[in-house]
C-alpha cells in the first residue's frame, strides 16, 4: 500500500494560522496553527503572545462556550480529538473523541452542546459538553466543512465541500453541493439546494437575529469551453444567501468585479450587530465587507447575481456593493468579529489581520505576528502559489479552484487539450509527479508539463519557471490521507477479504491497478469511450485516496465504486468466472475505498 500520512508534508519552522477566536472582555486573542499543532494566546491590543498550548492534532477550528470560560479545539486527524481548555490559563480539562478530520466546532448558546464537523466521515458529532460524551453521529452530505447554529439552538446548517452527483452528460440533474439542516430537536436532518454550478463551499454564518445565513463558494461555468477567463467565464467567486425559516436560497451574489476577479472566497463573519457581512477571499488575500441590507436588497439581487453560460457572466454589474480592503498578509482563512474589528487568521503570513471597522465606511489595518516571518522554502512558496488568484489574470480564480487541497472539485471541465466536446472529471493532483502521464487521455507528458500548461491555458498567466517549480515541490509533498473506512490504520476483516479478490487471479484488479501505486502507468480500452472522445484509451488513475474523488471514470458517470462495479461492470472479466456476489462485491468495495 502507498504510506499514509495525515496530510502534506509540512515544514516545522511555520505556524499557518487557520482560525481565530475572541474572548468576551476582547482583551485576548485566540489563534489556531495548525502547521504548528499549537495554539495561541495572544494579548490585545498590542498582539504580543502570551501563550502557545500544544495540541494533540493540527487545530482546525475554535469555538468559545457562551461564559466564556473554556475554549472548544478541533484537532484534526484521521482520529481527531475535541479538546476543551480552560480558556484564560490554556489548561486542558478535557478531551473528546471526534471523527475524521474534526472542524467547525459550533456551541449552543445554553453552553450544553456541541456540534463538530467530520469532514471526511460525512457526519457531525453532537456532543453533551457538559459531561463530554457522544450523543449521535448526525449524517451530512459530502465533506461538511463548516457549521452555524441559530441563536435559538434549534437549527444547525452544515455546508458541504463538493457535490455528490454525477457529472457526464447524460446526467440533467443540477450539480452542487447542498447545505445540510439539522433539526437538533430531532436531529432530522433536510437539504437545502444550491444553484446549479455551485462549488467549492468554505464556510458559513448565521446572523445574530437568525433570519439569514451566509455561505462562501464558488460559481462553476464547467459546461462551457474555458476559452477564456476573463470577466468571469470559468469561475465566479459568490456568497450565496440562505433564508433560515424558509430553508432556501433568496440570491447568489457574486463579490467580482467585471474585469477583476475575487478569487476563492473562504472565511465569512456577521458583525455582532447584524449591520455587516465580512468575507476573507484567500485567492486576492483581501476582506470584503457589505452592508447586510445591501446583500439582502433587490439592487444585489438584481445586478449582482452571476448568469452562467453567457458573457460577460455579470451581465448588469455597476458599482460594487462591496467595499474590497487589501490585506497585510496572504492567504486570510477563519475570521473572528469583535465589536467593530474584524481579526483575520493570515495563514502563509504567520500573522492575524486586525481591521477597524469605522462608522464612516473607512477601515484602518494593522498586523498581529504570531511569531518571525515565516520560512518560504520552494515547498511552501509553492503552496502559497497554488492558492493564489493574483497570478491569473484578472485575479478569477486560482490552481486550488478546481483542485481544492490539491485533489478534484467533483466536476467535468472541457479543456481543450484534447480536442472539444468530451469534458472529462477533474483529476487529483496527489501522486500526480510519480505517476505519468498526466490527464485523463494522457495528452500531458509528466505533472511538470501539467503545472506549466495549466499556468498559461487555464490561469491565463505567464508565470517564470521558478514559480512552477515551487507548484511541482508543493504538490510532490502532498501525502495520501488515511481512508476512513480503516480500522486503527488497518484494513477491516471485510477490506482484507476484498485485498484478496482484488489480487486473485479471477478478478485481477491488480493487473492495471498493481501496488503501491495502485497504477500500472498505461492506457487501456475500457469501454467507456463516448463520442466527440479522440481515443478509446484512458490513463489508468492510481487508487489512492480514491475514497475521497468522486464521482468515478474519465466522465464521472458513476457517483460510488459500488455503482462502477456492479453496474458498470469496470475491470470485470465476462461471463460468471468474473461474476461478484452480493457479499464479494461488498468486500471488494470496502478494499478499494481503505486505499
Amino acid at each position: 500500500m502507498v504510506a499514509l500520512a495525515d496530510g502534506p508534508v509540512k515544514e516545522a519552522a511555520v505556524l499557518g494560522p487557520c482560525d481565530v477566536a475572541v474572548s468576551r472582555d476582547g482583551r485576548t486573542l485566540y489563534a489556531a496553527c495548525s502547521d504548528a499543532g499549537s495554539v495561541l494566546w495572544v494579548r490585545l491590543p498590542g498582539g504580543d503572545v502570551v501563550r502557545r498550548v500544544k495540541m494533540p492534532a493540527a487545530p482546525s477550528g475554535l469555538a468559545l462556550t457562551p461564559d466564556g470560560s473554556k475554549l472548544i479545539v478541533t484537532c484534526a486527524a484521521s482520529k481527531s480529538t475535541v479538546a476543551v481548555l480552560e480558556a484564560d490559563s490554556g489548561k486542558l480539562l478535557n478531551t473528546i473523541a471526534a471523527g475524521h478530520t474534526a472542524m467547525s466546532p459550533v456551541v449552543s448558546s445554553n453552553g450544553r452542546r456541541l456540534y463538530v464537523c467530520n469532514r471526511f466521515d460525512g457526519d457531525v458529532s453532537v456532543i453533551d459538553l457538559g459531561r463530554g460524551r457522544l450523543l449521535a453521529r448526525v449524517a451530512a452530505e459530502r465533506e461538511p466543512i463548516a457549521a452555524a447554529l441559530t441563536p435559538d439552538g434549534r437549527t444547525l446548517l452544515v455546508a458541504n465541500h463538493l457535490p455528490k452527483t454525477r457529472t457526464d452528460k447524460t446526467f440533467l440533474g443540477a450539480v452542487a453541493p447542498v447545505v445540510t439542516v439539522v433539526d437538533t430537536r430531532t436531529r432530522r436532518t433536510s437539504a437545502i439546494e444550491l444553484p446549479h454550478g455551485a462549488n467549492g463551499l468554505q464556510d458559513l454564518a448565521i446572523s445574530p437575529d437568525g433570519r439569514d445565513a451566509v455561505v462562501t463558494h464558488l460559481f462553476s461555468n464547467f459546461e462551457e469551453l474555458p476559452f477564456r477567463v476573463d470577466m468571469g467565464w470559468i469561475n465566479t467567486n459568490v456568497v450565496s444567501v440562505i433564508d433560515v425559516r424558509q430553508q432556501r436560497v433568496i440570491g447568489t451574489i457574486g463579490l467580482d468585479e467585471n474585469d477583476l476577479g475575487a478569487g476563492n472566497p473562504h472565511g465569512v463573519a456577521f458583525t455582532p450587530d447584524g449591520k455587516s457581512v465580512c468575507v476573507g477571499v484567500a485567492g486576492t488575500h483581501e476582506l470584503f465587507v457589505i452592508d447586510t441590507a445591501e446583500l439582502l436588497g433587490d439592487f444585489a439581487r438584481r445586478t449582482m447575481q452571476p448568469m452562467m453560460r453567457v458573457w460577460p457572466i455579470y451581465l448588469s454589474l455597476g458599482r460594487s456593493l462591496w467595499q474590497r480592503h487589501a490585506l497585510p498578509g496572504k492567504g486570510p482563512r477563519g475570521l473572528a468579529a469583535a465589536g467593530s474589528r474584524v481579526y483575520v487568521a493570515e495563514y502563509f503570513s504567520d500573522a492575524v489581520a486586525a481591521v477597524d471597522l469605522h462608522p464612516w465606511g473607512e477601515v484602518s489595518t494593522c498586523r498581529l505576528p504570531l511569531g518571525p516571518e515565516p520560512q518560504m522554502t520552494p515547498q511552501r512558496r509553492g503552496e502559497l502559489l497554488f492558492h493564489d488568484a493574483t497570478i491569473c489574470y484578472q485575479q478569477w480564480l486560482s490552481c486550488a479552484s478546481c483542485h481544492p487541497d490539491g485533489r478534484a472539485d467533483a466536476l467535468n471541465w472541457d479543456l481543450m487539450n484534447d480536442g472539444t466536446g468530451n469534458s472529462k472529471n477533474t483529476k487529483s493532483m496527489l501522486l500526480a509527479h510519480r505517476t505519468p502521464p498526466s490527464m485523463a487521455e494522457g495528452v500531458r507528458a509528466s505533472a511538470e508539463v501539467a503545472v506549466r500548461a495549466g499556468l498559461a491555458h487555464i490561469l491565463f498567466a505567464d508565470r517564470p519557471e521558478d514559480e512552477a517549480a515551487a507548484l511541482d515541490a508543493y504538490l510532490t509533498s502532498l501525502r495520501p490521507v488515511p481512508s476512513p473506512r480503516l480500522v486503527d490504520g488497518r484494513l477491516s476483516p471485510a477490506a482484507e477479504r476484498g485485498r484478496q479478490l482484488f489480487s486473485s487471479d479471477r478478478i485481477g484488479c491488480q493487473r492495471c491497478h498493481p501496488p503501491p501505486l495502485y497504477t500500472d502507468l498505461r492506457a487501456h480500452d475500457v469501454g467507456t469511450v463516448r463520442p466527440n472522445e479522440r481515443k478509446g484509451r484512458f490513463d489508468t488513475p492510481t487508487l489512492a485516496e480514491v475514497w475521497r474523488t468522486a464521482p468515478y471514470l474519465h466522465d464521472g458517470r458513476y457517483v460510488t465504486v459500488r455503482e462502477l462495479l456492479a453496474d458498470g461492470k469496470h475491470g470485470l472479466r465476462p461471463g460468471p468466472s468474473g461474476e461478484l456476489s452480493s457479499g464479494e462485491l461488498d468486500d471488494l468495495v470496502e478494499f478499494v475505498l481503505s486505499l
